[in-house]
């Protein structure tokens, strides 16, 4: 391996050196082996990583993105001399490595390891699509021997069992997996691609990002790459991708360095491809993208059947892409219903606003330390978003008070797991969500409400969220008050087990803090990397504006009054709210009753 590094150009860290060796990680946690402490760096940023083709940079989902001259990328192979800006940090690479060979000076790579090259934009041999399926479903007019015939039978039993198979998938990922699958087992491929048209959002992915000179395939999300190679990345010709997208034709080029009408372009010179066949995912007359095969070093191990049996995958495969992508988009309308729902909950108790995302953040840890399968944690994040959904029933008279409440305003208080539950009995889709809010304040020892279960008598699902809950009442910052120092918190939780806390699942939430994972949950912004603060008047959440230093001063958007940002010393953000003649400071009281029920 060459020798190379990132060097930090500005900052805190400016002239310091980072090699290379492996893998390193870049983030604004304390667990990367560059860390940068920007708000503008997501907790884990980008990765960069040496392989057979090369150092790459790949952005790791961050919220600001991670750029090259100006460019967001994400993921793109690394030269020597070239700049990397992540957040409002510089990083310039440096190695000994030797220049790049001919034909590899696009630096630019898709999201999922594939590049497009392209040659001489000529035409390419290719056959329409819809007649190869069809016409592979038509017996030989001349099977003049019983061989032809069960060879004939075999490969429809073989895509008959392979578009069974593919019929019955609804998870877009399991699909594409699948589909290539399928195909592996019926042709002699090396690598396979399934890309789609960025329209469809299949995946919500962004799109590939390429060159100047390959505008024309932009647009394109590559969805799945299987690689038998053991390549890092899979090149493939443009010409043939857009070829069967543009004419919804079926290309196989049998010994592709001497296609005279591929002029041997550069990914099939350099890559070493020798058959190629391109497939469109055709869907009511409409390309949905295409399934790309190839082989390397393998010449003419494509025939013209080959093409024909993928064609007749490739119809069935498309359908089923279209469903699960309509039942992906079903699954996100329900999901933002439940938000929606959630908000108008916060809306009415603004003391709390926040809590539901943060106890959804830190149930669904909880649920993971445990073991739950991923199918699970999703109705738990969607259950504790909902847990406090019967608050809709309480007074506001109650729900707002900051003080302490009385009996009877606690009483009513106490009605809201119940009135929740009932609201969610009618809903199919809801209804298994109601354990999560009709026993969240139920407790080990008997004395929680509404039916003084105890033990193993409550149902897990309330017993996890009791946890989180509790956390959240006592470590969110209030209009009244600060939350609690996290480490007389933790001891809080501590001798609660066994009587106000699960002891599995409080053991749990304990090893998943002492892991970090629940400090990087307090008060970030639900469902984004962004930070914000409680405002200390009217406790609507306030995301940090980008680069905001801890002590600078900006406005809530809700109440309009000015907000200082503090820090405590565990980590946490905060606001302070600010009187026009200089610092006012909201501080407080004790944890009601109420807060500590939330």
């Amino acid at each position: 391996m060459p020798s190379e590094r990132l060097v930090v150009m500005n900052g805190p860290l400016e002239g310091q050196g980072f090699a290379v060796e492996g893998a390193l990680t870049i983030g604004r946690s304390p667990e990367n082996k560059i860390h940068l402490d920007d708000l503008q760096v997501s907790r884990k940023h980008a990765i960069v990583e040496q392989g057979p083709k090369g150092t790459v940079i790949r952005d790791l989902g961050s919220g600001n993105g991670t750029f090259i001259d100006n460019r967001r990328i994400l993921e793109s192979r690394l030269t020597h001399g070239v700049v990397i800006r992540i957040g409002q940090h510089d990083l310039m690479f440096e190695s000994d490595a030797p220049a790049q060979t001919p034909g590899y000076t696009d630096n630019s790579l898709s999201d999922s390891g594939v590049r497009f090259q392209s040659g001489p934009q000529q035409p390419v041999a290719a056959n329409d699509a819809a007649s190869l399926s069809a016409t592979f479903f038509d017996a030989p007019v001349s099977a003049s021997t019983s061989e032809q015939l069960i060879e004939v039978q075999n490969r429809l039993k073989a895509v008959y069992a392979a578009n069974q198979s593919i019929s019955i998938e609804r998870n877009l990922s399991k699909l594409f997996e699948k589909v290539l699958d399928q195909i592996f087992n019926l042709v002699p491929a090396h690598n396979g691609v399934i890309i789609l048209k960025d329209r469809m959002k299949a995946s919500g992915k962004s799109t590939a990002i390429m060159r100047k000179e390959h505008a024309e395939l932009d647009g394109l999300v590559t969805e799945y790459v299987r690689s038998g190679t053991g390549t890092a990345e899979v090149t493939i010709s443009s010409s043939i991708v857009r070829r069967a997208l543009e004419y919804k034709e079926a290309v196989l080029t049998q010994d592709a360095a001497a296609d005279a009408e591929l002029e041997a372009s550069a990914s099939i010179i350099t890559e070493n491809i020798a058959s190629a066949m391109c497939v469109p995912l055709i869907y009511q007359n409409e390309p949905l993208g295409v399934i790309y095969l190839d082989t390397r070093g393998t010449r003419n191990a494509f025939v013209h059947s080959d093409l024909e049996l993928v064609c007749a995958i490739a119809g069935p495969a498309a359908t089923s892409i279209s469903n699960a992508q309509y039942i992906k988009k079903l699954d996100r309308a329900y999901h933002e219903t439940l938000i929606v729902l959630a908000n108008a909950i916060e809306l009415r108790d603004h003391y709390t606003v926040g809590h539901n995302w943060r106890v959804a953040k830190y149930s669904v840890e909880i649920a993971r330390e445990l073991g739950w399968p991923e199918e699970k944690l999703k109705e738990v994040e969607m259950g504790c978003v909902l847990h406090d959904v019967g608050k809709v029933a309480v007074d506001d008279a109650v729900l707002r008070k900051p003080g302490k409440l009385t009996e009877e305003e606690y009483a009513q208080m106490k009605i809201h797991p119940e009135r929740g539950a009932d609201l969610m009995q009618d809903s199919e889709f809801l209804r298994p969500l109601i354990p999560y809010c009709l026993y969240h304040h139920e407790r080990p020892d008997g004395r929680g409400y509404p039916y003084g279960l105890k033990g193993m008598d409550i149902p897990i699902e309330g017993r996890l969220v009791g946890v989180a809950d509790c956390w959240d009442a006592l470590t969110s910052n209030r209009p009244y008050r600060k939350g609690m120092d996290i480490e007389k918190a933790i001891s809080i939780m501590e001798e609660g087990i066994g009587t106000q806390f699960d002891p599995e699942c409080c053991n749990a939430f304990l090893r998943c803090f002492r892991a970090g994972r629940i400090n990087e949950i307090l008060q970030n912004y639900h469902e984004t990397d962004e930070k914000s603060i409680v405002c200390p008047f009217c406790s609507t959440n306030i995301r940090i504006p980008e680069g905001a230093a801890v002590g600078e001063k900006f406005g809530c958007k809700v109440c309009h009054r000015n907000v200082r940002l503090l820090q405590m010393e565990n980590g946490p953000y905060y606001g302070e709210l600010q009187a026009e003649s200089g610092g006012e400071r909201i501080s407080g009281s004790s944890l009601p009753v109420h807060e500590m029920n939330s």
